[in-house]
């Protein structure tokens, strides 16, 4: 039996360190993405939901309804969603507090809602923030954030969902999918550091006082 070439055992090593190297990553991506508790008692200036995920708004809103922040801030609401709409559907604590829950709906995904986001808390003059989003998410929230706004103070405020039923073929193995996917995004996320001009000004912010 013929030995592989030197240079095809070369790159196979090298795939498999490769592989190796990034099961590895994806494992302390779900210890990190777990590892993040809730914290419901510090307050800060501002509550920023992002959109996208299931319970998210509920989560936010709970939290405003304590009293843990001035303002709530939605990043990512779509163009065609009805403010009034969404409030009625959120209930009767979100009505109530119409004043001061703001919609954004300049940003399309987690890079635009740093973005959108940061404007938003400039010009609030605001210096800290609760993060809310689904736990496999956070990670990469986190880095765009912290990219976006290097001086404000964010806490995280991960969200844990229960998935669909596991018989169903969404269950365990869209769950996975999921995971993965997010890991994929967050290593491009990691591998691209923003090097852009500065951060726009987004023009689809409503004031709830509208």
């Amino acid at each position: 039996m013929h030995r592989p070439p030197p240079t095809l055992r070369r790159l196979g090593w090298l795939a498999a360190a490769v592989v190796v190297l990034w099961l590895g990553g994806l494992g302390w991506f779900v210890a990190s993405s777990l590892s993040h508790r809730a914290d419901p008692a510090t307050r800060t200036d501002a509550i920023v939901v992002l959109t996208g995920g299931r319970l998210r708004l509920e989560a936010g809103l709970a939290l405003f309804a304590a009293g843990t922040a001035k303002k709530l801030f939605i990043s990512g609401v779509n163009q065609r969603v009805d403010r009034h709409a969404l409030l009625r559907a959120l209930g009767p604590a979100a009505e109530s507090a119409a004043c001061c829950i703001v919609l954004g709906r300049a940003a399309d995904d987690t890079f635009g809602n740093a973005r959108e986001t940061a404007a938003w808390m400039h010009a609030e003059g605001y210096r800290s923030l609760r993060l809310v989003t689904s736990w496999y998410h956070m990670p990469r929230s986190l880095l765009e954030f912290g990219r976006a706004m290097p001086g404000i103070a964010i806490v995280a405020y991960p969200v844990f969902a229960q998935h669909p039923d596991p018989e169903h073929w969404w269950g365990w193995h869209g769950a996975a999918l999921l995971v993965v996917g997010e890991y994929a995004k967050y290593l491009a996320a990691w591998l691209l550091p923003v090097t852009g001009p500065g951060l726009p000004q987004p023009q689809a912010t409503e004031n709830a006082r509208r």
